[in-house]
């Protein structure tokens, strides 16, 4: 009996349930006649009346579709799936849950089928349910097949190419609703979970490398879809899915983001050419939220890192990428990773310069010059992607970062008599350390323009200055122009230079138009207490043999920017002092400098003396300067910047001391600045190079003061003394003079004194306490290597304690093997 009431409930169309008479009503006969709207109105008013028979709505459409589907009714199927998404569109009570599982399973059938229609037909049905927002959240509602469903889509090969880009873009529309789905829903975070993240970011990704314009993508200010073109171009469409889920990260959510980026663009090969991964990459920093970039600028630090052994190429297109990533983070914060950037590229330029020399030094082995060459050329081009980097980032930054990382630079410059932790300079030698030092200062450069500093002292700090200054005595004229170029960007603070630009005699200094400001309180300090050193290493700087026209000019413009920034009038008295003073050291010509350098240096002082006299506008200093160069144009124009720095330009024999009128007198121009603010009496005294520790820091002092200090004893004591080779002579001659009867120098001793005395009664403080704190300081240096040589254990026939990785160890000397000074052998 009671299956018998089952045949006949099943037949019997009165004896069906409601719902499914009203369901069933909304399917015409031919499907071509579409749904039924009166009958689609009925059974909405039944389920809005009556929601607890949603899930069974649900269930039974889920029936039929799954039967129409399998009969390949695809006419009722389309049917079915607007009545679901007018139920969804009309029902929002707590009843709709279940029959959102019913609805979410037939999309799940649709999307299964290799049908394309099908496909996106489910695909549409889900976008419209992902914009319905849900009063309660979802317990138990997973979306993990569609994650893969659309993604596979998203990366479909059909060969009809029309059909795939239809498939392509309700893939991505998919992707588009899962992620607005489920991001603001608390329990649906497991979407940002890598198993999801390494689905969806490569499937946009994947479509947008197909993107025609590669310019386009990325801007900021460029829509990605727009229009009716943009809808179905699954390139845009992806860009704008990308967007919307990186604007959408969280705090936490960001390395998940990005990680798949990154390992879509190894897998794929695209850091060289690179321009898809910066275009990626410009997507990801204007789309997240500013506080989250310093995520993204510390994963690509840390890819960089992992890719440390791959090809110079590849490493390259990291750090271009690095490079738009700080450039557009540095406009908004960073956070702590500023130094951080800093530190690990600073490792990853050592590291590209150990290559480059392993390079060379295999090439020079006997390995083959062309792929050699080509593998040096390459890690430039790292080389310089990375001071590029480093230098936009810290250009970028706030003046008080920015200060910061001048002085994390400066630091981590290798420096010869000073502790580099960082840098070690031992491994790669000394043409390894010229080529850091020169791009770390390249890099000074881009972070120190447009820097504008409130005071020269924190500008000039001694940890910055001390350092950039011992540089700029090394024997290298490119080394040195890199200095002079950072001290140009951070002297010169009202953008004087451009006027100034190259070294000639200036007519009219007014029509310039320079602009300045009266001298600080605070920078009048510094100049007392560090001027000294400025002057000498300008004085230093000029007579080095190996300068060019350009170190001229870069000598020319510090001086100018000194005259316009932190001179008053000490500092001009100085200058003019300084001035002379190179002036007497070209004519003299005690260090046989060539002819070239001694007439650079004389139009060096003619060009500024003639610069320095209208700036202070005193008309018979002006007068006096234009007579010299007057005479000069006529009788000597070698002298002069316009004839010396051009080409081919002809070099006199020997310069004539005697003829004074070509040479700037200190008398006329004492006497043209007696008066009211000028202590003209100080230029009689002449200007002397402060000796300091500095000397000791480059190599080439250094070098000669340990062999003077080591091996000019062991000369003179030693009976077996025999002097052959030309070096030694001299040497040996100035010991002998130092140590020899004085009685023939007593008339040079007397004026010695005298000049002694004059200089302590009519210098000012500043340069006596200079002077006397430098004689200390040799004291200190010479004494100290004295104890040195003086106090050092004897070798021992027990062994001598050693300390290597970390274990003491005892090396055993023999008697015999030892060596005793000559004095201790009879």
């Amino acid at each position: 009996v009671p299956s018998y009431t089952v045949r006949v409930c099943g037949c019997c169309g009165p004896l069906r349930p409601r719902y499914k008479r009203l369901v069933d009503n909304i399917f015409p006969e031919d499907p071509k006649d579409g749904l039924s709207k009166s009958d689609m109105e009925k059974l909405t008013f039944y389920a809005v009346s009556a929601p607890e028979k949603l899930d069974r709505i649900g269930a039974y459409l889920a029936e039929r579709l799954s039967r129409d589907v399998v009969r390949h009714r695809y006419g009722y199927v389309v049917i079915a799936m607007e009545a679901l998404d007018q139920l969804l569109m009309a029902c929002h009570s707590q009843s709709i849950k279940p029959f959102v599982e019913s609805f979410l399973h037939m999309v799940a059938k649709l999307l299964e089928s290799r049908e394309p229609d099908l496909q996106v037909l489910g695909t549409n049905s889900f976008v419209k349910f992902a914009n319905i927002e849900e009063d309660t959240p979802s317990y138990h509602r997973r979306y993990d097949f569609f994650v893969s469903q659309f993604s596979a889509m998203c990366h479909s090969t059909h060969e009809d190419p029309e059909i795939r880009t239809r498939i392509r873009v309700a893939g991505i529309k998919g992707l588009q609703g899962v992620v607005r789905k489920t991001v603001n829903d608390e329990l649906q975070a497991i979407i940002w979970e890598p198993q999801h993240m390494d689905k969806l970011i490569p499937s946009m990704l994947f479509n947008m490398q197909d993107s025609e314009d590669m310019d386009r993508v990325g801007h900021p200010s460029t829509p990605s879809v727009a229009g009716q073109d943009g809808e179905e171009n699954p390139a845009a469409l992806a860009e704008s899915c990308f967007r919307e889920l990186l604007g959408r990260a969280a705090y936490g959510n960001m390395n998940n983001a990005v990680r798949p980026v990154l390992v879509h663009l190894d897998n794929h090969h695209l850091w060289d050419p690179n321009e898809f991964a910066v275009s990626c990459f410009r997507i990801i920093m204007y789309s997240i939220q500013a506080q989250h970039s310093h995520h993204v600028i510390q994963q690509v630090l840390n890819h960089l890192d992992t890719n440390n052994k791959n090809t110079p190429r590849v490493r390259a297109g990291i750090v271009q990428v690095l490079l738009e990533t700080v450039a557009i983070a540095a406009k908004g914060s960073v956070g702590p990773t500023v130094l951080e950037v800093f530190n690990t590229l600073l490792k990853h330029l050592r590291m590209s310069v150990d290559f480059e020399l392993g390079e060379t030094s295999r090439r020079n082995s006997g390995t083959s010059v062309s792929s050699g060459r080509g593998k040096e050329s390459e890690e430039r081009i790292v080389q310089n992607a990375i001071i590029q980097t480093i230098g936009f980032f810290g250009g970028n930054l706030p003046d008080y970062q920015r200060a910061e990382v001048m002085m994390f630079i400066m630091g981590k410059v290798p420096v010869y008599g000073t502790p580099c932790h960082t840098l070690d300079t031992v491994k790669i030698g000394h043409q390894g350390t010229k080529r850091i030092q020169t791009m770390l200062l390249s890099s000074l450069i881009m972070v120190t323009s447009g820097f504008k500093a409130k005071s020269m002292a924190a500008a000039l700090p001694p940890p910055f200055l001390d350092p950039l200054f011992s540089i700029s005595l090394m024997e290298d004229s490119e080394l040195r122009q890199l200095v002079l170029e950072i001290l140009h960007n951070i002297i010169d603070r009202h953008d004087n230079r451009a006027k100034l630009r190259g070294i000639r005699i200036i007519p009219n200094v007014a029509a310039l138009k320079i602009k300045r400001e009266k001298i600080s309180k605070q920078d009048v300090a510094f100049m007392k207490k560090h001027g000294q050193q400025l002057y000498r290493h300008i004085y230093l700087g000029c007579k080095e043999e190996d300068n060019v026209h350009k170190n001229f000019e870069l000598l020319f413009t510090t001086l100018a920017v000194l005259t316009i920034e932190l001179a008053n009038e000490e500092v001009v008295i100085d200058l003019i002092r300084l001035s002379i003073a190179l002036q007497d050291m070209a004519l003299t010509n005690e260090e046989n400098m060539p002819m070239f350098i001694r007439c650079g240096i004389m139009a060096l002082v003619a060009a500024y003396l003639n610069f320095l006299s209208q700036m202070i506008a005193n008309p018979p200093f002006c007068q006096h300067v234009s007579k010299v160069i007057e005479l000069r144009n006529m009788d000597a124009p070698y002298l002069l910047p316009e004839h010396i720095f051009r080409d081919k330009c002809p070099l006199p024999e020997s310069l004539d001391k005697e003829d004074k009128l070509l040479y700037f007198q200190t008398s006329d121009m004492a006497e043209c600045l007696a008066g009211p603010g000028y202590n003209a009496e100080r230029l009689s005294i002449p200007y002397v190079p402060q000796v300091t520790d500095e000397d000791r820091l480059t190599r080439r002092k250094s070098f000669v003061d340990t062999i003077s200090i080591q091996i000019l004893p062991t000369i003179i004591l030693s009976p077996k003394c025999n002097l052959k080779s030309s070096e030694d002579i001299p040497l040996f001659t100035q010991y002998l003079t130092l140590f020899s009867d004085t009685t023939g120098l007593e008339e040079q001793e007397r004026e010695k004194r005298r000049q002694v005395m004059e200089k302590f009664q009519k210098a000012p403080f500043e340069e006596i306490a200079a002077h006397c704190e430098s004689k200390a300081n040799m004291l200190h240096d010479r004494l100290a290597q004295i104890f040195e040589l003086t106090i050092r254990p004897p070798p021992s026939p027990s062994g001598v304690v050693s300390i290597s990785a970390g274990h003491t160890q005892y090396q055993s000397v023999p008697v015999y093997e030892m060596k005793f000074p000559d004095l201790c052998v009879y």
